[in-house]
């Protein structure tokens, strides 16, 4: 059922075939999951989660040895000249676990700041990925959904991104590292710098009601769901339409979708293209495609991210940071499928400067 081939694992040239050729031989079990979902032609919906337990390119790095890290970093840094190559590969190949433990020892070791330090020796596009390595997740994911709230514009964007991808807990670590950062709730800015249905949607979202997976599957509340979003067509009926979509499981949102589509010979999104505008239709759009397959939700996010003569560098740092020890190997699979060329060369393609290799080891491989 998993296809067990070169074409997806890829050939990583910093791992080999060794891993990939273990792989192969490993069970796959399925793990479900619908913030981390990946697809197989047969159930688009499921979360395959291999062996090792991730479908991230990055994991532990076995050979780990913090005071290792703390002395090359410290020569890469304090040398005549900043070994960019050096801080890059230490950064982007330990596990952000294993990166707090390097930036706690490098303080204890030399009484400064690591941070600090390499943003001191660093510029650019470069200096912007290391501070989103060296920050917990929920530190970076606050800064950027702030950052999003105050950009007029990218609230539908990132704000669904983020609300909508995270599990439970990162959604709450999140929530409450942005009220310990900024000094207001995320649910207040959300009020002060959205209105209408976006607004409503992104409470909703930052909630984090979603009802969770259930083996039972309740055809009834489908059908119910299949008439009332049908039935919400005029004015002052927006509401359903976030109670729906924030609130029932993924999987059974997928068959609601299914049967929407049987039961009115179109898909749901065209119904939100005529029904809703601006915002509120992109972030509606946005949500539906989480829903639907979140690996390619996250690879047309890169693709469009590559698409302008200057690529967007911080919705690639990202996506590329927060998705490198989830389901990246299922974002790099989607995105060869449809858009007939690899991520990694993609990105090998449109990338420039000094942030080139921090990127592309985060992607870590080519895919055959």
């Amino acid at each position: 059922m998993w296809q067990q081939s070169r074409e997806f694992l890829g050939w990583d040239p910093l791992w080999g075939e060794g891993w990939g050729a273990w792989l192969a031989t490993q069970e796959l079990v399925p793990t479900r999951a619908h913030h981390q979902a990946v697809t197989t032609p047969a159930h688009p919906q499921h979360l395959w989660t291999a062996a090792w337990g991730t479908l991230g390119t990055l994991r532990t790095f076995l050979s780990f040895s913090v005071d290792k890290d703390v002395q090359r970093l410290l020569r890469a840094i304090t040398g005549p000249g900043v070994d960019r190559t050096a801080i890059v590969d230490v950064l982007t190949n330990r596990s952000r676990e294993q990166r707090q433990l390097i930036a706690q020892a490098f303080q204890g070791r030399t009484q400064q700041d690591l941070l600090k330090s390499l943003q001191a020796a660093l510029s650019g596009h470069l200096e912007r990925i290391v501070v989103a390595l060296l920050q917990p997740a929920a530190r970076l994911d606050a800064r950027e959904l702030r950052t999003a709230l105050k950009d007029s514009g990218a609230a539908e964007d990132v704000g669904v991104e983020i609300l909508a991808t995270r599990t439970p807990p990162q959604l709450q670590e999140c929530l409450a590292a942005y009220k310990h950062d900024f000094q207001v709730e995320a649910q207040e800015d959300i009020k002060s710098e959205t209105s209408g249905t976006l607004r409503d949607l992104l409470l909703a979202l930052a909630k984090g009601g979603r009802e969770s997976y259930s083996e039972i599957i309740d055809y009834n509340l489908a059908e119910q769901d299949v008439q009332a979003l049908k039935q919400a067509e005029g004015p002052s009926t927006e509401g359903i339409w976030v109670l729906i979509l924030t609130q029932r499981n993924p999987d059974h949102l997928v068959r609601v979708f299914d049967q929407y589509q049987r039961r009115t010979g179109h898909e749901l999104e065209h119904t939100v293209r005529s029904r809703f505008h601006g915002d509120a239709q992109r972030a509606l759009l946005s949500l539906a495609s989480v829903i639907r397959n979140t690996a390619l939700y996250f690879a047309d996010k890169l693709h469009q991210a590559l698409q302008d003569t200057e690529p967007n560098y911080q919705a690639l740092m990202r996506i590329l940071i927060s998705r490198s020890e989830t389901d990246l190997l299922s974002i790099r699979t989607e995105f060869k499928r449809k858009f007939g060329k690899s991520l990694y060369s993609s990105l090998r393609d449109a990338v420039k400067g000094d942030c080139r290799l921090a990127l592309l080891t985060l992607c870590r491989a080519e895919d055959l």
